[in-house]
């Protein structure tokens, strides 16, 4: 490996990259730093002026031109930082997100193009090499809270719910595959007949890498929603991503206008039980069983999303 391979290699993918935006529509009217901004906003739940700047490698006084001019426009706004009073938290605006979503449309459009040219064969090849130079040159450091992103599965991402609840559960708990058949019944009736508007899955995400998810699904009692298959990978734990997974699952049942929201666990998962009793959830019921080849006490919890008085 010489110096003149990497700029080889940064003048050949500058050049797809050009090619992709070929008449410079991908970003308009905006430039490539300011959608920058605008997806890191996006896809964080708290950040200020300094928290860009270091996450962006921009300079202070150019950047504040960008939040000024996106105030103006009405994309952001500031208030008092929850974390430290002396900083300023910037969000997005209703228009702001509008923006956004327009600039992840046809960012998707565009790289589904690109990979509209590579055989399916070779895309996992091309995902990893991507993957590797990434995980190569990134400054070793652990992962964030802020790191996280949630979002909605990329093709492929449901069997890897399966297989790593089935991997997790198995080697945490000795579960046998009774297990991964219960998930794999539970994913497959989602991918086959799921509305959108009532039903959703999200994938946590680190630094590309799926690392934990959570599934909201119709339940059979009339008005209510299910919580289901909440898995956050052991090496990513103690980040929140359990009770962000759990509060945005909340938070899509209540904005669909549920009236409760339902989920079933085993009380030897006392981690995830935590989780949902500081979300508001009341345990109902329990039962002793056998399942997965171990024995098991059932557990049935239950959430009002529209308590008296809201």
């Amino acid at each position: 490996m010489t110096v003149q391979d990497i700029r080889s290699f940064n003048r050949f993918y500058t050049n797809v990259i050009g090619a992709l935006d070929y008449g410079r529509h991908l970003y308009a009217p905006y430039t490539l730093t300011e959608s920058r901004v605008l997806y890191e906003l996006a896809h964080s739940r708290q950040l200020d002026a300094a928290d860009l700047r270091t996450r962006l490698s921009l300079d202070a006084g150019y950047l504040t031109r960008i939040l000024n001019k996106f105030e103006q426009d009405g994309l952001v706004e500031r208030g008092a930082s929850e974390r430290d009073t002396r900083r300023r938290r910037i969000t997005l605006t209703e228009r702001g997100r509008e923006a956004q979503n327009l600039l992840e449309e046809r960012s998707q459009e565009t790289v589904g193009s690109l990979l509209g040219s590579v055989p399916a064969q070779d895309r996992p090849r091309l995902v990893e090499a991507m993957r590797t130079i990434r995980e190569i040159l990134a400054a070793p450091r652990p992962p964030r809270r802020e790191d996280v992103l949630l979002r909605e599965p990329k093709p492929g991402e449901l069997g890897w719910i399966v297989e790593r609840n089935a991997a997790v559960y198995a080697a945490e708990y000795g579960w046998n595959t009774d297990y991964e058949g219960l998930v794999a019944r539970i994913v497959a009736d989602f991918a086959e007949d799921h509305d959108p508007h009532l039903e959703r899955v999200w994938i946590a995400e680190i630094d590309g890498r799926a690392v934990g998810c959570v599934m909201c699904v119709r339940d059979e009692t009339p008005g209510a929603a299910r919580l289901r298959l909440l898995l956050v990978e052991p090496e990513a734990r103690g980040l929140g991503i359990g009770d962000r997974l759990v509060e945005a699952c909340v938070d899509f049942a209540r904005g669909a206008g549920y009236r409760e929201m339902v989920l079933w666990t085993n009380d030897c998962l006392v981690a995830a039980r935590k989780i949902y009793q500081r979300h508001g959830f009341v345990l109902v019921a329990e039962k002793p069983h056998r399942s997965f080849g171990a024995d098991l006490v059932g557990q049935d919890w239950r959430l009002d999303l529209h308590p008296a008085g809201e």
